[in-house]
């Protein structure tokens, strides 16, 4: 399998990180087939074209069926709002193409499961875009908490936290509609999807979502406003299958903060801590050091840390949001040809789905939802 073509459907902010990472992905990892940027679709031909020509796309169209039904194509990337995600992945599906689909998979767990059983049935491979998971110090973390290293973990505190809706006049968009899913499903899906990488599965939640902005004008500096549907923030405790306790913050509405997902994860033996606003360190502490001199350590990513190695061959030199993403299209085209199983699917989209309804429940309800396995 020397390349794979590709369609991308959606052109904004994260269509143009996945045709960054189309670009660069073959080049950084020479082991997986090439990239043929066959067709970019978009809500109007014009926006469509200015895509294909910026990012080397064959063709262009306003029509997301035929991006899906090109003969070329064997993968699609769904970078549209949320709502838009379950009609576009089935029918690429029932098609047989791969489908790379942006996150949150669906705006309920029950969408996200009828694309699973799709995505089962069609016997095709699914990637869904939490593309900071790729992140090599990350999965260190991961490998440090399953040998043990931390020894019995006793608590996780994670946070998404950003300020792009803390302004009460930013327009009314599909992101406070109630098809949006809010803060909670937009990035709070992130610190989800992390706390469930690096820990396993979420048993019960008892969620506590809260609106700060009840309306939003139709357009900046309109006087007619609508009612937001959905969560500013979300606070949400938790109990892990492995038996540990933790909680979760999600605020869109965090006036100065650009991209805190952030965690702090103790254990009998240690602690680890990381944030995505330096996400080449992550600090470790160790019990029984020197009182003297013990505290947290800095690890800093470099080539010991695979892929790093791919994309700088230099320690302390950094990766990007781009790089993480090239890192998630590389091991999802190693999976297509026949490598190493790719991870997050479809299956784990639908688990953290599962997450953020049983806690949207849970705040209606006011108590401990249990959420299901499978």
């Amino acid at each position: 399998m020397k390349e794979l073509g590709v369609a991308l459907i959606g052109t904004g902010f994260m269509g143009m990180t996945h045709a960054f990472a189309y670009r660069s992905a073959s080049a950084m990892f020479p082991q997986i087939p090439k990239a043929r940027l066959v067709v970019v679709a978009d809500v109007t031909e014009a926006a469509a074209s200015r895509a294909a020509l910026q990012f080397g796309f064959e063709e262009s169209t306003a029509d997301w069926r035929r991006a899906i039904h090109h003969p070329a194509v064997q993968v699609v990337s769904i970078t549209t709002p949320n709502a838009l995600h379950k009609e576009m992945a089935l029918e690429a599906l029932a098609a047989g193409r791969h489908v790379l689909c942006e996150k949150p998979l669906a705006p309920t767990s029950a969408d996200a499961l009828e694309m699973l059983r799709a995505a089962q049935h069609s016997k095709v491979l699914t990637q869904v875009g939490y593309n900071y998971i790729q992140n090599p110090l990350l999965h260190l973390a991961r490998e440090m908490i399953a040998a043990g290293e931390l020894g019995e973990i006793t608590d996780f505190r994670g946070i998404h936290a950003e300020d792009y809706m803390a302004d009460s006049e930013v327009p009314h968009s599909f992101r406070v509609a109630k098809e949006g899913g809010g803060a909670l499903a937009d990035i709070g899906s992130h610190i989800v999807g992390l706390a469930r990488f690096l820990l396993g599965p979420i048993s019960e939640v008892y969620g506590q979502l809260e609106t700060l902005v009840p309306s939003r004008p139709v357009a900046r500096g309109a006087a007619e406003r609508r009612a937001v549907e959905v969560d500013d923030v979300a606070r949400l405790l938790l109990r892990f299958e492995r038996g540990c306790g933790g909680s979760i913050q999600a605020n869109w509405a965090a006036t100065g903060r650009k991209m805190q997902l952030a965690f702090e994860l103790t254990g009998t033996k240690g602690a680890l801590v990381f944030n995505q606003e330096r996400l080449n360190e992550l600090l470790q502490y160790r019990t029984g050091q020197d009182p003297r001199t013990s505290g947290f350590v800095r690890i800093e990513a470099g080539p010991q840390h695979p892929p790093y190695g791919n994309i700088c061959v230099a320690g302390g030199h950094q990766l990007g949001f781009n790089e993480l993403k090239t890192i998630e299209v590389a091991r999802f085209f190693e999976a297509i040809a026949g490598g190493a199983q790719n991870f997050p699917d479809f299956h784990e989209g639908w688990a953290i789905q599962a997450v953020i309804d049983a806690a949207v429940r849970s705040s209606a309800d006011k108590a401990w939802v249990a959420i299901p396995q499978g």
